[in-house]
């Protein structure tokens, strides 16, 4: 069916940009879109509308809003006395000449500027942006199609109390700033809420909040009904993750969970978890989910990129992580992809790596697994200096709008110096928003970039060859997904990181250095740089293994 959007600027207004933003959102939702121009007179607009029979009128006003004003009241009778009033009415200007418009009654919407980014869109789609959580969706997959093609803005949220917490959540979700708030628990929580005699209140509060009962999360999730409704997630726990997994679908109808494969385990510290008995529990639990239809998100790729393995790393296990989640079931993917990780990384190369993990993460797709692709900035990068942080949040962002994602996870730039209170929080989505305002439409493609593409391509050869050695481990069954062969290869030296030197669950042997702003194994002795054959060659020539 015909659906046509008919606008322009108003009586002596010449100031069409917003115009042409919001007829470039209506084209690319199927409108046919026809622009009036500038300072277009009553009389103009109405033979436009007789000659077009819009569905949409646009009128835009950004000058005094009493000359506006009168402007819109004669141009309301005009179209009523010509009888083309029924039909649905928008009005663009000022914040002043909104609020005039608005004591009107005439339009169905109006748009200042201060509104977010994704207004434009939600309007056009017909989804009012503050309604209840079931026409926003009330779950991920329903989100994401309501909010196609913008992005969803997701942000890592939880205060050292609850009280702060419950309040937190309740500014944020009224703001409308961002679709998704993930809630992390603080470490207290994560290792131990189901052995409370465990738990030692010196470390209360400490790196999130202390829910310690299911009331606790239900007073957070209760705390979200309000603005735009947004979904609630909460962390995997770093052990007994089945049983967290019920608690958070009871309690926050936990949108997605994060769950890792090698990870909050005897590798990092977070738990006790032998590296083996951890990955068969982080599998347990990604089954778990998949036979409830909650979508999945191993994060994997940039635990080993934060501890400084070098790139092949980082790409071969984005790809096991994937694997894993699809041979437990998993149907519905969050890929996570991190940049500025480790900081140090030039963006060419960052950018490279991501879109190698992308590639590898979506030969995986079929008609029963599909991925969706969530960017975010790396957290270790953040400057103290919160000026300088915001501008490298942008930054980092403008750069991952390369992979046109999904999700964005939003970080916070107050990261380098405290966690994020409401304020900052809001602030930070609203600093992504802004770069999306400009950047989200109509850059130039920089994943083309000829030495981005040649590091890509050199990046996924080099990481089949280490998918190959950790499948040689057992030919007998599938290595790739299982716990005992994925803990062999850490052991041994395939997956290896050199922030796990002195961990007894690890080889900790490898050594990596940027090079070119790219991250590179050496050989240990002569520091000169390793490719991924010569490095797998030397490590099999040691533990004649695979």
């Amino acid at each position: 069916m015909r659906k046509v959007v008919l606008a322009g600027a108003l009586g002596n207004c010449v100031h069409v940009a917003g115009v042409v933003r919001f007829l470039r959102v209506a084209e690319q939702l199927g409108y046919e879109t026809v622009f009036l121009g500038a300072a277009v007179g009553i009389d103009e607009f109405i033979e436009a509308i007789k000659q077009h029979d819009p569905e949409i009128v646009g009128i835009s006003y950004r000058l005094t809003p009493d000359v506006g004003e009168q402007l819109l009241l004669d141009l309301r009778r005009n179209i009523e006395e010509s009888g083309l009033g029924r039909r649905r009415f928008v009005f663009g200007g000022t914040p002043p000449a909104c609020e005039s418009a608005q004591k009107l009654q005439w339009f169905e919407r109006t748009f200042s500027g201060l509104e977010n980014e994704d207004a434009a869109w939600a309007y056009l789609k017909g989804s009012p942006e503050s309604c209840s959580s079931e026409k926003l969706g009330g779950t991920l997959l329903e989100r994401l199609e309501k909010k196609w093609p913008y992005p969803l803005l997701r942000h890592h949220f939880g205060l050292p109390t609850l009280e702060e917490t419950v309040q937190g959540v309740q500014m944020i979700a009224e703001s409308g700033v961002l679709d998704v708030i993930s809630i992390a628990p603080d470490q207290n929580a994560q290792e131990s809420f189901f052995r409370p005699h465990e738990m030692n209140p010196a470390m209360d509060g400490a790196g999130g909040v202390p829910v310690r009962s299911p009331d606790d999360l239900k007073s957070i999730h209760q705390a979200a009904q309000c603005g735009n409704n947004p979904l609630i997630r909460i962390y995997s726990g770093t052990r007994d993750l089945l049983k967290w997994a019920e608690l958070s679908a009871e309690t926050v109808n936990n949108a997605w969970a994060a769950i890792p494969l090698c990870w909050y385990s005897a590798l990092d510290g977070r738990s006790k978890r032998p590296v083996e008995e951890a990955i068969r529990e982080n599998q347990s639990a990604m089954r778990w989910h998949s036979e409830r239809g909650i979508p999945v998100e191993v994060n994997e790729a940039h635990h080993w990129a934060l501890r400084d393995a070098h790139d092949t790393i980082s790409v071969a296990t984005a790809y096991l992580a994937a694997y894993n989640a699809k041979q437990n079931g998993v149907k519905n993917y969050v890929s996570q992809y991190m940049f500025n990780t480790p900081p140090a990384m030039d963006a060419w190369a960052d950018l490279a790596k991501i879109l190698a993990q992308v590639e590898m993460v979506e030969t995986l797709h079929d008609s029963g697994f599909r991925s969706y692709r969530q960017i975010r900035a790396g957290l270790l990068h953040l400057s103290p200096r919160m000026s300088v942080a915001k501008g490298q949040l942008a930054a980092s962002t403008t750069l991952a709008l390369s992979l046109r994602p999904d999700i964005i996870h939003v970080v916070g730039f107050c990261e380098g110096d405290h966690a994020a209170s409401p304020e900052d929080v809001i602030e930070s989505c609203e600093i992504v928003h802004g770069v999306m305002r400009n950047c989200l439409n109509g850059m130039p493609d920089m994943s083309a970039d000829a030495y981005v593409q040649q590091r890509k391509r050199e990046l996924i050869q080099d990481a089949m060859l280490l998918i190959d050695a950790i499948r040689a481990l057992d030919t007998n069954a599938d290595a790739l997904a299982d716990s005992m062969s994925i803990a062999r290869a850490i052991q041994l030296g395939i997956l290896d990181a050199p922030h796990l030197k002195g961990n007894s669950h690890a080889a900790g042997a490898l050594e990596t250095r940027v090079i070119d702003g790219a991250v590179y194994a050496i050989d240990p002795s002569t520091k000169d740089r390793l490719t991924e054959s010569q490095r797998l060659a030397a490590l099999n020539q040691i533990v004649g293994a695979f």
